[in-house]
């Protein structure tokens, strides 16, 4: 690279950008470079950048608004060419005696233009950021007609900027184009030509090809001359607006096909569960082609593409190795891929996630002691115990006071005054089951009323509750830990994606569901089809892992409403919505972006997503209907009973044991 430099030593010349009092500090002194001097004003032409400091402060800032901080070369071939004396005064001519130039390297509107020079053949390794900030100009006139084939075609490629100034007579207007016949510029440069009128105003027009076989094309930027300064276009569209025709231009599309019957319904919406993504995007793309006038070629393969031993496959692949311009079939925005393929737009609302039925709040609780809180247990328990001392009190009371009554020891239906006999007659209360002994006095039956009493309310609220947990759902699997830890069996929805993704898996949670519950040691990886899925999910306790949007639809489908207010979804891939994807620095991005974005924002893309996916269905309130009981409700009632049986048969042994060692006393004693 060399850059011009006040008095620089010799050596390699590195890129330095100078500010306003650095350049005028530079000229008032001289201008020295490796390969010759510039010669004072008095010694030089005029010839070259003609219209001067004015001309390329309007077209600039301007002309271009949006720059702030504008960092000008100027492309000369003084330093190729040091014999050339010329093209020396091309550089000097922008820097006259009197600095305009240099001094117009102030604040215009919060713009700021910087000068330097370079070679037409230098890299430009060490450009400053932004790159959008860099406006190169040169004069046809000052250089010779290969300066452009020397040139690296990256700098004529977005997003650097050209201002050409072409000097040359009317009739000899079509040399600079020739000249630039193997420079790539296509339709993301910004090369501006300057050519004067005969009318001394300079023409400005936007140059450009479709392809670099084509011939050039052309559309106005505007007009300059001295006294009504720039006067931009009518057409004030931005540039890839204004070059979206692409004429017939042939651009490939690629599309992932898993099933060759797809290729037979593109269009017609049949078996929209196949391959959905594709078929909600081809209209879109056609959409698309129509938009650009570009001719369509399509490219199909099996798989979204994944990077394996070094290389991509399936469309990634073919984007990045240019075999096609659009990936037609949106896929996941991974960082892996960043680096290599453009994502422009996100189409699809839809996600991949492991939709499940909440199990029922029996799997995970025991119903029975959820009726109420520790407190309120608290609270029974010690009502129990102070009932139970009141009804201790009581009986003994009735009892002294009519000991003299004999009747009262024969007659079974009172109360004794026993603590086994007061425990059972007020569990028995508690229970809501009668007893066939009370207390006789008017003291007793009061207290036995309100035993029985507060009994009957704890009982009604303790009944109505348990009734309404049968029918709830468990709220406790809300992560993917929980989801692992659970009861829930697992499958997946069959799809390239899906298998690459769950096999790769990494994060310890995720590779332990899929090592343990997708693809446990010794048996077939549960993948399955999605309508087999949604049908094992609809039975409850099995969690499938599916796209949304069209798994949706076969809920609807077998779901009755009620079993529709209890699906759960936990994202399992670690990815965002699907995007549809460009090659990396295809000159058409733009124009492609543009025109993705406003197929979605005329509804074009939101009919075609409407036809293909669903929402999660929403709950139309608990509609009343039958809920069986199972054994796993009862489960702890069940285990109550079987420790009870447990207990009394072990009690029945003691006895009988009992009585047999009592009888085989008797028996050796007489």
């Amino acid at each position: 690279m060399w850059v011009l430099r006040c008095s620089a030593p010799r050596g390699p010349p590195v890129i330095s950008f100078h500010s306003r009092d650095q350049l005028q500090n530079c000229t008032n002194n001289s201008w020295r470079a490796r390969s010759g001097r510039i010669v004072p004003r008095s010694d030089r032409s005029r010839s070259c950048l003609r219209p001067g400091r004015q001309f390329i402060t309007d077209v600039i800032i301007e002309g271009q608004t949006s720059m702030r901080a504008t960092r000008v070369w100027v492309v000369t071939a003084a330093l190729v060419h040091p014999r050339l004396r010329r093209k020396h005064q091309c550089v000097a001519d922008l820097l006259d005696s009197k600095y305009e130039l240099v001094n117009s390297s102030k604040t215009f509107n919060a713009h700021e233009l910087m000068f330097g020079s370079m070679a037409p053949d230098a890299e430009m390794v060490t450009t400053p950021k932004p790159e959008q900030h860099i406006v190169f100009v040169t004069d046809f006139s000052c250089v010779n007609n290969s300066m452009f084939v020397r040139m690296n075609n990256r700098l004529f490629r977005a997003p650097y900027r050209w201002i050409i100034i072409d000097s040359s007579s009317i009739s000899n207007r079509e040399s600079l184009l020739n000249s630039m016949e193997n420079v790539i510029i296509l339709s993301d440069s910004e090369v501006i030509i300057s050519q004067k009128d005969d009318k001394g105003s300079y023409n400005l027009d936007y140059v450009y090809k479709i392809e670099s076989r084509r011939t050039w094309l052309k559309h106005q930027f505007g007009c300059w001359n001295p006294k009504e300064k720039l006067k931009t276009a009518v057409d004030n569209r931005v540039i890839a607006l204004r070059r979206r025709n692409l004429k017939g231009l042939e651009i490939s599309a690629c599309y992932v096909v898993t099933d060759n019957d797809t290729l037979k319904h593109l269009t017609d919406g049949l078996n929209a569960h196949i391959d959905p993504v594709t078929k909600v995007s081809f209209p879109t793309i056609n959409h698309l082609f129509d938009f650009i006038n570009a001719n369509r070629k399509f490219v199909y393969t099996n798989s979204w593409g994944y990077l394996i031993n070094g290389s991509w496959s399936g469309m990634t692949g073919y984007l990045v190795e240019g075999r096609v311009e659009i990936g037609g079939s949106p896929m996941f925005l991974t960082a892996e891929r960043l680096p290599y393929v453009e994502f422009v737009t996100s189409p699809i609302p839809t996600k991949s996630k492991f939709v499940f039925r909440q199990p029922k709040l029996s799997y995970e609780y025991n119903l029975f002691v959820l009726p109420f809180k520790n407190n309120v247990w608290y609270c029974c328990i010690a009502t129990f115990f102070v009932l139970c001392f009141a009804v201790f009190v009581v009986t003994a009371w009735e009892w002294k006071k009519f000991n003299s009554d004999k009747e009262r020891y024969t007659d079974a239906g009172i109360l004794r005054n026993k603590i086994t006999d007061i425990l059972l007659i007020v569990f028995g209360a508690a229970c809501q089951q009668g007893s066939s002994t009370a207390l006789k006095g008017s003291l007793g039956r009061i207290v036995m009323f309100i035993l029985f009493l507060a009994f009957l309310f704890l009982y009604t609220s303790y009944s109505a509750n348990i009734v309404a947990l049968l029918q709830s759902s468990s709220p406790r699997i809300r992560s993917l830990e929980d989801l692992l830890h659970s009861r829930l069996k697992f499958g997946v929805q069959d799809t390239v994606y899906n298998r690459y993704y769950f096999r790769m898996a990494t994060e310890p949670i995720r590779k332990t569901i899929y090592e343990t519950k997708v693809a446990p040691s010794g048996t077939n990886p549960k993948f399955m089809s999605l309508e087999e899925g949604v049908k094992k999910m609809q039975k409850g306790l099995f969690a499938f892992h599916m796209d949304t949007g069209v798994g949706y639809k076969f809920v609807g489908k077998y779901f009755n409403e009620q079993e529709k207010c209890n699906l759960k979804e936990i994202q399992y891939l670690q990815v965002q919505y699907p995007w549809i994807a460009i090659r990396k620095h295809t000159p058409h991005r733009e124009i492609l972006k543009i025109g993705l974005r406003r197929i979605q924002e005329h509804g074009l893309q939101s009919r075609e997503n409407v036809f293909f996916y669903l929402k999660k269905p929403k709950c139309s309130g608990h509609v009343t209907s039958f809920v069986s009981v199972s054994i796993v409700d009862c489960y702890p009632a069940i285990l109550v009973l079987l420790y009870g049986y447990s207990v009394a048969f072990a009690l029945l042994l003691m006895e009988i044991l009992l009585h047999w060692r009592r009888q085989r006393r008797q028996f050796y004693h007489f």
